[in-house]
């Protein structure tokens, strides 16, 4: 399998996974009046096949004689449970993150949800395997906090305009949803989910086990998890749904071509993610960064899906000076935020 042998060439990887995990959400976008829940069937697939790729050519190819099959029968079975079970929680918290998407937008879910796993992993990654500046990455972790406490009240600031409006407008009603602050606890929710997976893929890894596995079986025994819980819990939510009436499973064979094909980009794109990611977090020696700086680097993606949902999507189109304010400061602080983690392997 190939790893990167110097620390450029894991930070490059970290970048590269922070922007897959920051973009997939676009694909969910411009399926337009798609269900979530019918997209995901799709998106589940796509990570399943894209691991799967990433497996039988990077994970196979390489100078050191062990392959991605090899890794696979290596291994324990308490080490694929735990990628298994890595692969069910995230599926849940990443599908309640799709869902607060569809309710408040990319710019709002992504940095309350992603932040708070943010923190949450990355403490958790580095009781594990303490690798990097205690004080810088902790430093960060604390500036990454102050930004989803900002974003927050700059939707909530946002929201409270628009009812203003509207209720001038005469469409109070109408804009009662928007005030909701479901889209923001359902953003947490996925945020303390979103937060567990990692740590659950380091205890399958090899790093934390001589039995464990190397990072391309993790992210395809995880994708399998992802894969086949799709269908547990998407019945839950197609039939109990978060927003708008049940829907049946005949509606997916409805959809276009291009909303299928959205689908399966989104969750190749994320699937790219998590390999750069744990490819990165593998890496030892002068390239050696961990999983706690690895894992923080790349949720900073909430920083490029804010981006997306500011500059391409609009989501605050109209928004007084205040909230413009408060957003230009949230992005301020996650980039402060994910310097100091960036540069913590390296003091």
């Amino acid at each position: 399998m190939i790893l990167p042998s110097t620390y450029f060439a894991a930070l490059c990887l970290m970048i590269v996974s922070m922007l897959c995990w920051g973009s997939w959400a676009n694909s969910f976008k411009l399926t337009k009046n798609w269900r979530f829940e019918l997209f995901y069937f799709d998106y589940a697939f796509g990570v399943l096949l894209a691991s799967l790729i990433a497996a039988l050519t990077v994970g196979t190819l390489g100078f050191d004689g062990f392959s991605f099959q090899d890794d696979l029968r290596h291994a324990g079975l308490r080490q694929d449970a735990w990628a298994l079970v890595a692969g069910g929680v995230f599926n849940l918290a990443n599908m309640l993150l799709v869902a607060a998407i569809s309710i408040a937008g990319m710019a709002v879910a992504f940095p309350v949800a992603i932040g708070l796993a943010l923190v949450i992993g990355v403490v958790w990654n580095y009781s594990i395997n303490p690798t990097g500046n205690r004080e810088l990455l902790f430093g960060g972790m604390a500036i990454i906090v102050g930004a989803i406490i900002v974003d927050a009240l700059a939707y909530r600031s946002y929201a409270l305009q628009r009812s203003r409006q509207a209720a001038r407008e005469g469409k109070a009603r109408q804009m009662r949803k928007s005030m909701s602050t479901k889209g923001i606890v359902i953003s947490l929710i996925s945020g303390v989910l979103m937060g567990s997976f990692y740590p659950m893929l380091q205890n399958a890894s090899s790093l934390s086990s001589e039995i464990g596995l190397g990072p391309y079986a993790i992210a395809f025994v995880f994708s399998l998890g992802v894969f086949f819980s799709t269908f547990v819990f998407n019945l839950v939510f197609m039939n109990l749904p978060i927003e708008g009436s049940p829907i049946e499973i005949t509606e997916y064979l409805k959809g276009s071509l291009k909303s299928h094909a959205l689908g399966i980009l989104g969750g190749m794109i994320w699937a790219a993610g998590l390999v750069t990611n744990l490819v990165a977090a593998a890496a030892e020696g002068n390239a050696k960064v961990g999983p706690a700086v690895s894992y923080g680097v790349g949720q900073c993606a909430a920083m490029v899906s804010a981006l997306w949902g500011l500059l391409v999507w609009h989501e605050f189109a109209g928004a007084d000076s205040k909230v413009k304010t408060l957003v230009a400061v949230m992005l301020i602080l996650f980039l402060g935020g994910l310097t100091l983690v960036s540069i913590a392997p390296l003091h």
